[in-house]
Order: structure tokens, then C-alpha cells, then sequence
């Protein structure tokens, strides 16, 4: 006897069919497990979509119009269609139309009636088109444009589409819901290539053209040096710094990222087009640029035969009174000996501006003597220490500044200043300046070159390279951010530069340095700092991106409002000058022993 549940079970063919199929597939988990499809709007998986198309266009479309509608901060498709129209076919029709709006013309004219502005600019336009067809420089399109919106609920919706009409009625552009075909509208919009809808409208290639949303800015211009190039259209970064409300310039990117080529680039370029090039060089690295510029380079140490004077003062400008100049002189003092005294208490910073105007006054140089004679008679530390020696409460400061006036460092810091800045490039290189030292000699080297600045009135950029050392010390920065400023006054640009962006936004004058400068550039960033620069200068996220990502010499461009993706690019010449990288230089040193 057989058991029931032994017996053989007879499974159709058409079952076994069923079970070799896949059970799941790509489409059944992209596809929404439910749409509703309603007159008004489409119901997917829980989320609702209206979809529109664009009825009417104005008389002119400006370029890019359709970005602020791309912009906008919600999820949205959209889709264009342009289909080509024979332009045989326009050239019968425009004939027909033409033919209709003279004749409405001159019957209006034999009746006597008041001439129709509108059908006169009709009448211009068709003939306009007419021979640009003729000539082939138009084609003749049907354009379709469809957008599709989402929201969780329809005041979500309500509130996208107000938003929506409002950007393009703005523009003399209209919309309507896809009453009835919400289904052909929301497979017109996604990426199908399906033209669903076919409503559309007769355009020619000019404003056919405008509706491209992906433009950039172009920053080419008749005066200026040349940048770099424009990433996104490959066009030439020509412009002129001194055009912009201020000339100043900072520069942000991470070691061996190529900011030194690039600002190399800047000032032989600025140079060829008569531009005087003051730099504060701290590793010595610009010395080769200005041999061959045929500039001066100045080796600033303590044990250097190049010495500055501190107590230089600046000749007054027609504009400036002598005591103007001496005051803000004697301030800009005080902020020195802060740094190089460690510090001043309030009792001390009182004694020390006593004592600074006196030691003027003990050289006659006051507010009444005659600013010609000043730099006959221009006092060292020596001076100074010798006044605080009579001034009582001032015996800590004496101490303190016995090392500038008989110590190892009076070599540098007591000492007439013997430097001439006359050549179109002059470079002060610290490198040999011990490292402590080194935010004083910028202090003094950055007061040296603003007397200068304000003594005449030229057209000159200041390259603070390193920034971050003068910026570690409040006086520094103060007088950092003064210069960028006041330097539009005096037609200066201060490019200021740092690899350290941390250090430099701690201090509170990073921030409005950075607002003070028309010009940014930023090359590749490290991720430890990219939030700061990202926050700093208001980037996108797909700016910061780039600047994590992208090549040697490759980043942001900034110009006033407008900002653009550049390389730096250098002539093969160009590149034998400012190149630091090791293996160019003893590349070149290997040709040049092989010649010889």
C-alpha cells in the first residue's frame, strides 16, 4: 500500500516556467510601488509631481535666464526638446506674414490713422529674420521646455510652483500645469528623450541659445596680465587687479600646491607691464626671479650688510600734515616694540609713546620742524634707550631693550638703514633671520615699505609671502590689515599669501583681510582645513570638492563678484624662471654643465 504523501505530484510545465523567471528585477526596485495619476498632479510611491511646460516667451531672452530657475534649492527636472524646422518652409511662411503686416501698414497710412508702434517693430523683426535665414547665419527650432516639481504635500507644491511663476513672470515668461496629461509631462521631463507633450514654440538660434543654463563668467579684458585659463570654457583670464574697487589679493593653498608659481607668474607678468613689485620673502625662494627680472634682492639678517632703520619716517604727501605723519608713525612704533619687548603693560605703553616723541624732539623732529630736514637726523634704538634711561619707571624697559642696542642684536636693529628701493622688483628674503626674529623683520620690512608707499604715489603691489608669521601676533595683523586697507589710497595691492589658513583665521583681522581683498585665488587645500576656506569664502560643495581633488596649479579664481575654475599656465621661459620644483632645477643645472 502506497502512503499518500509518497505518491508522485504531477507539476505542470507552465509552473516550472514560472519559477525559472527572477523573482525580482532592476525595475521592480527603482519603480515606486504605486502611482496615482490624477488630473492635476501624479501621485508617486507617496510622493506628488506636477509637471508644466513654458507657453509664452518675451519679445528679448538675456542669457542664462534660466539659471535662477536651475538654482532653485528644490528637486526638479526638466527637459528641452528642439526640433529643427525647415527653413524653406519659414521663408514661405515669414513671406505670407510680412506681405499681411506691410499691408496693414499702409492701409493704415492711405486711412489716415495713428501710426501702430507694434506692428512697425513686427514688421522690423520679421524682415531681420527673413535675411538671417536667407543668409543661413539663423536656423529655425520647436522648442518644448517641461519642468516637473516634487513635494511631501500640496502645500509643499503650492509653495514651490509661487516660487516657480515668480522667477519666470519676472522675466515675461509664463507656465501652465499639464492639465490632463500629468503622465506625457512626467515622462517628458525625466531623462527618456521623449517629447511626450508637443507643445511647443517657434524660435530661431539667437534666443534658442540663451536658454542654456550652464554659462561662466568671463574674465577676459583689453588691459591686465593673464592669470590662467578659464576651466570652463577655456577662454584666457586677462584682467587688471588695479580695475577692481581694491587691488589687494589673498592666495590660500596647501604646500606643493603651485601658489608660488602662480604669484611668480603674477609679479613677472606685473613687471613686463611697468609695475613696481615690493616681496617679503621668508624662505629665499624668490631670489633666482629677481635675477633674472633684473631686480634687487636683499638679504635680511643679523649678520647681513643690509640694515633698516625703524625710525624712518615717510616724506608728507601734499595731502598729509607733518603731524599726521609723525603721530601715525610714532603708533606704528609702540607695536613694534610690543613685539620685540614681549609685550607692553598699560603703565609701559604710556612711557614707551612718551618716549618715542621725545626721542624725535631730541633730533628736532616735531610737528613744526621742517619734514625735509627729517631724514638728516633720524634717530636709531640707541637714542631711544638713552631717553628711557632718564624716564622713571622705565627701568624694566631699558633692560629689555639693551639686547637691540649692545646685544647680538644691534647689528640689525641699531643701524641706519643703507637699502634703496628704486628697482622695479625688490626682494627682502628672511630665511637667514633666526626664526624667532622673523615676524619682527616682516613688521619692519612691511614699516619700511609703507613710509615708502606713502612718500609717492605709484602703482606698486606688496607680496607678503607666509603671512601666517606676521599674523601671529596682534600688532602684526593690525598692521597687516591696515595696509590692505589704506592701500587703495595709495595705489597699492597687498597679495597677501599662506599655506596656514588655521593660524591665520585665528587671528580677528584674518577675516577682514580676506574682505578687504577683491581678488582670492585658491588652489588645492587639505582636508584638515578645507571647512575653514569652504566657511571663509562661502563655497559651494562642489567647490570644495574641487579644491580637494584638483590638480598642480588648478583651483578658484575670485574677482569681485565673479569667480571661475583656472589653471595657471606659464610659457617655457616662464617656467625656467619661476620653477622651484627640485628635479627642473637640477635638470637645468645638468643641461647647463653639459653646454659648457
Amino acid at each position: 500500500m502506497q502512503l499518500p504523501f509518497l505518491k508522485k505530484q504531477v507539476v505542470p510545465k507552465s509552473a516550472e516556467k514560472l519559477f525559472e523567471k527572477d523573482v525580482i528585477t532592476a525595475k521592480d526596485i527603482i519603480a515606486p510601488a504605486v502611482v496615482k495619476i490624477e488630473s492635476e498632479y501624479l501621485d508617486v510611491g507617496g510622493r506628488l509631481a506636477v509637471s508644466f511646460f513654458v507657453f509664452s516667451y518675451p519679445r528679448y531672452l538675456t542669457a542664462g535666464w534660466l539659471a535662477p530657475v536651475i538654482n532653485m534649492d528644490v528637486p526638479m527636472d526638466i527637459s528641452m526638446f528642439a526640433h529643427p524646422v525647415d527653413t524653406s518652409m519659414v521663408l514661405k511662411q515669414l513671406r505670407r506674414k510680412v506681405t499681411e503686416v506691410e499691408s496693414e501698414i499702409l492701409e493704415g497710412q492711405v486711412k489716415g490713422m495713428v501710426r501702430d508702434p507694434s506692428l512697425e517693430t513686427g514688421f522690423q523683426d520679421l524682415e531681420t529674420l527673413r535675411d538671417r535665414l536667407q543668409t543661413a547665419q539663423e536656423k529655425m527650432f520647436r522648442l518644448g521646455l517641461y519642468l516637473t516639481i516634487y513635494g511631501e504635500t500640496s502645500e509643499d507644491l503650492l509653495r514651490i510652483k509661487t516660487q516657480l511663476r515668480s522667477i519666470f513672470e519676472s522675466r515675461l515668461l509664463y507656465i501652465k500645469p499639464a492639465l490632463y496629461q500629468q503622465k506625457e509631462g512626467f515622462n517628458s521631463a525625466i531623462p527618456y528623450g521623449l517629447d511626450l507633450l508637443q507643445i511647443h514654440t517657434t524660435m530661431n538660434t539667437g534666443p534658442l541659445s540663451s536658454i542654456f543654463p550652464f554659462i561662466s563668467f568671463d574674465l577676459s579684458s583689453s588691459e591686465g596680465i593673464l592669470y590662467g585659463i578659464n576651466r570652463h570654457n577655456n577662454s584666457l583670464i586677462l584682467f587688471d587687479r588695479f580695475s577692481l574697487e581694491n587691488a589687494n589679493e589673498v592666495i590660500f593653498a596647501k604646500s606643493g600646491s603651485g601658489k608660488s608659481y602662480a604669484v611668480k607668474l603674477e609679479i613677472l607678468r606685473s613687471v613686463m607691464t611697468g609695475v613696481d613689485v615690493i616681496v617679503l620673502d621668508p624662505e629665499n625662494e624668490y631670489k633666482p626671479l629677481a635675477e633674472a627680472a633684473g631686480g634687487s634682492f636683499f638679504d635680511i639678517s643679523l649678520s647681513s650688510e643690509n640694515h633698516v632703520n625703524p625710525f624712518d619716517l615717510p616724506m608728507p604727501r601734499e595731502d598729509e600734515s607733518a603731524d599726521d605723519v609723525l603721530r601715525s608713525n610714532i603708533i606704528n612704533l609702540v607695536g613694534l616694540m610690543r613685539l620685540m619687548l614681549g609685550g607692553l603693560t598699560p603703565e609701559e605703553d604710556a612711557i614707551m609713546d612718551r618716549a618715542l616723541t621725545e626721542t624725535y624732539a631730541a633730533k628736532d623732529i616735531t610737528a613744526t620742524s621742517s619734514p625735509a630736514t627729517w631724514n638728516e637726523k633720524t634717530p636709531l634704538m640707541s637714542d631711544l634707550e638713552q631717553v628711557l634711561q632718564t624716564m622713571e619707571g622705565a627701568d624694566s624697559l631699558v633692560r629689555r631693550l639693551g639686547k637691540f642696542t649692545k646685544g647680538t642684536y644691534a647689528s640689525f636693529f641699531n643701524q641706519t638703514s643703507n637699502i634703496t628701493t628704486n628697482n622695479k622688483l625688490v626682494v627682502f628674503g628672511i630665511r637667514d633671520m633666526e626664526e624667532g626674529l622673523r615676524p619682527l623683520a616682516m613688521y619692519m620690512i612691511m614699516r619700511y615699505v609703507w613710509n615708502k608707499v606713502r612718500s609717492e604715489l605709484k602703482k606698486r603691489i606688496l607680496v607678503v609671502d607666509e603671512a601666517w608669521w606676521i599674523m601671529r601676533s596682534d600688532d602684526g595683523a593690525s598692521f597687516l590689515y591696515g595696509m590692505a586697507k589704506r592701500a587703495r589710497k595709495y595705489y597699492l595691492g597687498v597679495t597677501t599669501i599662506t599655506q596656514d589658513v588655521g593660524d591665520f583665521m585665528k587671528s580677528e583681522y584674518g577675516k577682514p583681510i580676506i574682505t578687504n581683498s577683491s581678488m582670492q585665488l585658491l588652489l588645492k587645500q587639505s582636508p584638515a582645513t578645507i571647512d575653514l576656506v569652504q566657511k571663509a569664502f562661502n563655497l559651494t560643495g562642489a567647490e570644495k570638492s574641487l579644491l580637494l581633488e584638483t590638480e598642480l596649479g588648478e583651483g578658484i579664481f575670485f574677482a569681485g563678484q565673479k569667480h571661475v575654475a583656472v589653471k595657471v599656465v606659464a610659457s617655457p621661459r616662464e617656467h625656467e624662471i619661476v620653477t622651484t620644483s627640485p628635479k627642473d632645477i637640477l635638470e637645468r643645472k645638468a643641461r647647463a654643465e653639459a653646454s659648457e
